[in-house]
């Protein structure tokens, strides 16, 4: 029998990515998230169930099937967001969880749980490698949250016997992304001409890319670990500034825009995030898609939709 997997926020950008994966390996996949998808629509999605619902225990209890995995991929992924809707972040982030864990205990489940994190709870820090072990000073609700979710996972691991792996991702990427630096940056560079695209910061901050599809990849590395507990960076371990990110994707798109910076800070970003990713590749993951590369794929991806979004 197929080992099956349950993906929560299956129609979010990393669901999807995380469901055509697992798809293409042979598993059973099962999504809940909210979106409206007929049953062949799901599947060609890479779903064989879909629920449209959102992540609660009696929504989670009309699941009636046993997973090898879940992969919980629900709740925010907006520092903007979770700075102007602090409480709703909470709840998308922290309450959902609590659901989803209440849930594999009643049920006794002994599937492993994959949480993708965010180097959000890492919060401040030099400009330097950031190692799992460091220290948690996030600097937004966003990051708040994260820790605390990850903290309520250690403690059902610990009581009862949860299985657990944590991602912290950094600046994930591509196919379907409609949000955050690298959507809103496509679309000033393309109407730039004559004044320049302006962006917040110096361009000297510093970011750790990683395509979806790599992201997805480490996640199904991960679903073979039988570690009981386990904290992991997902990332390139590639440090890029701002500006070199807007070169390489102005150069995708054409190369014809211009663009400068502000100087100014914007609330809940951090100066400098790289990350050390020697756990992962421990685990013998690495990267497949080189940023440039990735790039291109975005931004052909961009083009093949236009104004419809729904990959």
């Amino acid at each position: 029998m197929n080992q099956s997997v349950l993906i929560t926020g299956g129609f979010g950008f990393l669901g999807r990515a995380v469901a055509r994966r697992f798809k293409r390996e042979g598993w059973r996949v099962l999504g809940i998230g909210r979106g409206r998808w007929p049953a062949e629509e799901a599947l060609a999605r890479g779903f064989d169930v879909w629920l449209d619902a959102g992540v609660s225990l009696p929504s989670l209890m009309t699941l009636n099937e046993r997973f090898d995995l879940v992969v919980h991929c629900a709740g925010n992924g907006s520092v903007g967001y979770s700075l102007t809707n602090p409480l709703q972040d909470f709840y998308k982030t922290v309450q959902g969880t609590a659901d989803l864990l209440e849930y594999l205990r009643l049920t006794e489940s002994s599937a492993l749980l994959v949480y993708p994190s965010s180097a959000g709870v890492y919060g401040a820090r030099p400009d330097a490698p950031i190692r799992e072990t460091d220290p948690l000073e996030p600097i937004s609700p966003y990051g708040v949250h994260k820790k605390i979710t990850e903290e309520l996972l250690a403690s059902y691991s610990r009581s009862y016997g949860v299985r657990v792996a944590i991602v912290r991702f950094f600046s994930i990427y591509g196919r379907g992304l409609t949000k955050q630096l690298l959507w809103d940056a496509s679309a000033r560079l393309r109407a730039a001409t004559d004044p320049p695209a302006v962006f917040w910061g110096t361009g000297e901050e510093t970011r750790d890319w990683i395509s979806s599809e790599d992201a997805a990849g480490l996640i199904g590395v991960v679903a073979q670990s039988d570690a009981h507990f386990c904290i992991l960076n997902g990332a390139s371990g590639e440090r890029v500034t701002v500006r070199r990110t807007l070169e390489l994707l102005n150069h995708a798109l054409g190369g014809e825009a211009q663009f400068e910076f502000n100087g100014a800070v914007r609330p809940g970003d951090p100066r400098f995030y790289h990350a050390d990713v020697s756990r992962a590749q421990a685990l013998g993951w690495k990267p497949a898609i080189a940023l440039e590369q990735g790039m291109a794929n975005y931004v052909r991806w961009l083009r093949a939709h236009g104004s419809h979004l729904d990959d």
